[in-house]
């Protein structure tokens, strides 16, 4: 029986095979005007590990280059480059986690959001759980304000912690800079990053099921990230209703923390839906079989999180409120515990890989000594 391959020896030939991918691509050049990750291996002759945490973190892996490159498999040189990159940017998320064994648990909303309904059933009243409240303070009434406000700070500030820790970490192995460089390439990152420049393939848009060109990726990337914000939104003007008016939620249906809170739930499960349908049909080729269960864990993980909070403003109202906001809650306690170990990090690592790129534009070049 052959002797299985340690992920020591897994990972060294991940690295050995995108520095050799590359380095042909840099020969060629084919591709440098789909996105920064090639203008960014230009600049490079040769590729050190860093390198390549850097440069794979730097791909939105829209498989352009795959579906142009006349090296591609069948041909010998068999170059497969969102592959490869795909596999080391897990092994980024993995390495740079802290604490490093909580790695890969990227998939603990699914499990809490559906013991969060049956934990309350064990403890409640049926009177509590299972009847309508309505009006100020209706939600508190099934899960005590004290009680939520501890459980999201513990999560939320480890969370917070862990992430950053991990942030900071790959911030230092991909070349830190100097504060005032930084600074001066905020502008041009958060313009990459908020318009996702990077996923339209130099223009004609990127190759999302097979060779014909699309931008629904995109535009579904773009859904699902700003849904996101919204919600985001939506917590912090809730938090100002309540301690700055003195409001308790619920809130009518009108109020800014319930629009965007709907607004960013839609666009939350469009995105997944999108996203999912598209990976279900999507050429298999370019893709790293390894990544798929961590990609599969964040849009599940997401959708849960914006269904039942969409049922719970549905039917806040009725009897079923109090298992759908357990559920709810239960989602989004298990999704923020789980942000720093699963596949939500390649948001943070991408803005801070588009952040160098930036800097790197910006930095005149060395003139060769003559």
């Amino acid at each position: 029986m052959p002797e299985l391959e340690s992920p020591q020896q897994t990972s060294e030939e991940t690295r050995q095979e995108a520095r050799r991918a590359l380095v042909l691509c840099n020969v060629c050049d084919y591709c440098s005007g789909y996105c920064e990750t090639f203008v960014a291996a230009g600049r490079r002759r040769a590729f050190t590990d860093n390198d390549l945490t850097y440069l794979a973190n730097l791909c939105h892996n829209c498989r352009a280059c795959f579906h142009a490159c006349q090296y591609a498999p069948p041909h010998p040189f068999a170059i497969n480059l969102p592959k490869v990159l795909a596999e080391l940017r897990q092994q980024s998320y993995r390495e740079l986690a802290w604490p490093r064994p909580l790695a890969g648990a990227g998939w603990a909303a699914l499990p809490m959001a559906a013991a969060a309904p049956l934990l309350a059933a064990l403890i409640l009243p049926r009177d509590v759980l299972l009847a309508p409240h309505r009006g100020p303070g209706a939600f508190y009434e099934v899960t005590p304000l004290p009680l939520l406000v501890a459980t999201a700070g513990v999560i939320g500030i480890w969370s917070a912690v862990s992430l950053t820790i991990a942030l900071i970490r790959f911030w230092k192995k991909t070349g830190g800079g100097a504060p005032k460089a930084m600074l001066r390439a905020v502008p041009g990152a958060l313009s990459d990053i908020l318009s996702l420049r990077n996923l339209d393939g130099g223009g004609h848009g990127c190759n999302d099921v097979d060779d014909s060109f699309s931008r629904l990726r995109r535009w579904l990337h773009h859904a699902l990230f700003y849904g996101f914000l919204c919600c985001l939104a939506s917590t912090a003007s809730a938090d100002a209703y309540h301690h700055l008016l003195g409001r308790v939620a619920p809130y009518p249906l009108t109020s800014l923390p319930v629009l965007l809170g709907a607004i960013g739930g839609v666009g939350i499960v469009v995105g997944c839906v999108g996203l999912a349908f598209l990976k279900a049909l999507a050429d298999p080729r370019p893709n790293a079989a390894t990544t798929q269960a961590d990609g599969a864990a964040l849009l599940a993980s997401l959708f849960v999180v914006a269904a039942s909070g969409l049922a719970l403003l549905a039917f806040r109202e009725t009897a079923a409120m109090g298992l759908l906001l357990t559920m709810h809650l239960g989602a989004t306690f298990g999704f923020l515990a789980s942000l720093p170990y699963g596949k939500f990090v390649h948001g943070p690592f991408r803005a801070a890989a588009l952040l160098r790129a930036v800097m790197e534009r910006q930095t005149p070049p060395v003139s060769p000594i003559r």
